[in-house]
């Protein structure tokens, strides 16, 4: 079989803060050519019309939970990365909290060998760090692994990193990026024992983010910050939910320079405390949808480059896992399929523009984590390429729910966009008739 070609007709191609009428040529897994009105003379290059659409990098979405291995009731590695597909996200890093845990090389290799058979986006993974699995973390190849995870805040198992001279270590001793999520675990653990006290397991949801508090993200951010700085470690805040917490980033350094970055999800810029009395515990996520004054600020940080960074979260839990009462419904939610055409209806509602859209979804999760060849519309680059269309509405429902878990929190809702095309690696693997089934997933390389 020879080298497959495709050709992707005149479609708006947005990349680094430009939009231009372009058509962009495929050969094998790489971008050949870029240019107006391209005339490509070979016989066997399939062509996709994109006249009228947006072609933008496929999404890098730097923080999933597949739940593979152990937790694969809720979620795989397989039914997820289809999912993400579907919604424009062509790449994923993989969180460690699975079980076991990502905290040795012979569990991360184990996980690489799944998705190597599983996945259907390209892949990579975060490894673990703990209290006491300093040696496993000095032997990880920056040019393999994405990066480094620790969870300053509650998490599964053991962990949760709360010996100080143990996180002193870890950050004096990498120079990969270390992403966390910061919470502190003595304020949530207070909070919820004074509304225990007061309602039992079954605390109302609308106090979920008074437990887990503006104050709480704050403490915990501000001094991994400090951290940081005193270590001169490479830090990434995963999640932010507070305004309070946007003040502590900078927008003075270009991101390929600025050693403490900072992420936010698509849920806190969607959702409010206000949607917790008609979604209920299918928004209870760590750490919590705030306020609609948070969420503004965050906003703001984002558009003036505080924030680098979008993602998801996505931490699918089960429908029953979900209706338990409030200290037994897990937090989290499934993001990956609706995440990208969430952040177009904010286009469409004026908040953002495709160009820095692009940037926060596509371009910065490749700079930040140096990702090789992926993250633009640049000739030589591997062809992941996502087209969509911003005139074709359509609304979430259970029947057009690809999550393992059957849900969404974004169903009733209606998109103006939607995705028509995923190309990756050169081959078309979605399309409006659904899923090709076609595996063409890579594990993603670092430029380290």
């Amino acid at each position: 079989m020879g080298l497959e070609r495709l050709l992707v007709k005149g479609g708006y191609v947005v990349n680094e803060g430009s939009i231009q009428q372009l058509d962009v040529y495929i050969e094998g897994s790489t971008i050949k050519k870029i240019g107006p009105s391209l005339n490509i003379s070979a016989e066997d290059v399939k062509v996709i019309d994109a006249s009228g659409k947006y072609i933008i990098p496929g999404v890098i979405d730097d923080q999933v939970h597949f739940r593979e291995p152990g937790l694969t009731h809720k979620a795989d590695i397989e039914s997820e990365s289809r999912a993400a597909i579907a919604g424009g996200i062509t790449s994923f890093i993989e969180m460690p909290n699975t079980n076991p845990q990502t905290t040795t090389i012979e569990k991360l290799n184990e996980k690489f060998a799944v998705a190597e058979q599983k996945s259907f986006a390209n892949y990579s993974f975060m490894f673990g760090g703990t209290n006491d699995n300093l040696n496993e973390i000095l032997k990880v190849n920056p040019k393999e692994v994405a990066g480094l995870k620790l969870f300053l805040g509650s998490s599964t198992g053991n962990m949760l990193v709360d010996n100080p001279e143990i996180l002193e270590k870890i950050f004096s001793s990498t120079n990969m990026v270390i992403s966390v999520h910061c919470e502190d675990e003595t304020t949530i653990r207070e909070n919820t024992k004074t509304y225990i006290e007061k309602f039992g397991d079954d605390i109302p949801i609308k106090y979920h983010p008074i437990i887990r508090s503006e104050e709480a993200c704050y403490l915990s951010s501000s001094k991994a910050i400090e951290l940081a700085k005193k270590t001169g470690a490479r830090l990434h805040v995963f999640h932010l939910s507070t305004g309070k917490e946007t003040h502590l980033f900078s927008n003075e350094l270009p991101l390929k320079d600025k050693k403490i970055t900072a992420e936010v999800c698509v849920h806190h810029l969607w959702f409010s405390n206000a949607d917790y009395d008609t979604k209920g515990t299918r928004i209870k996520w760590n750490p919590a949808v705030k306020t609609a004054q948070d969420r503004d600020e965050l906003w703001k940080a984002l558009l003036d480059d505080r924030i680098d960074v979008i993602a998801t979260d996505h931490a699918p839990h089960t429908v029953d896992e979900k209706n338990n009462p409030y200290t037994k419904a897990p937090s989290g939610g499934p993001l990956v399929q609706h995440a990208l055409v969430a952040m177009f209806e904010a286009h469409h509602q004026g908040k953002i523009s495709i160009e820095k859209l692009v940037d926060k979804m596509c371009h910065n999760p490749a700079i930040l984590f140096e990702i090789e060849k992926r993250g633009y519309v640049k000739e030589g680059y591997f062809a992941d390429l996502v087209i969509v269309d911003t005139k074709s509405p359509w609304t979430v429902k259970p029947d057009n729910i690809l999550y393992k878990c059957g849900w969404s929190p974004f169903e009733g809702t209606t998109f103006q966009s939607k995705v028509v095309h995923t190309i990756l690696n050169g081959q078309e693997v979605y399309n409006e008739n659904g899923l090709n089934n076609v595996k063409a997933a890579k594990r993603l390389t670092f430029n380290r």
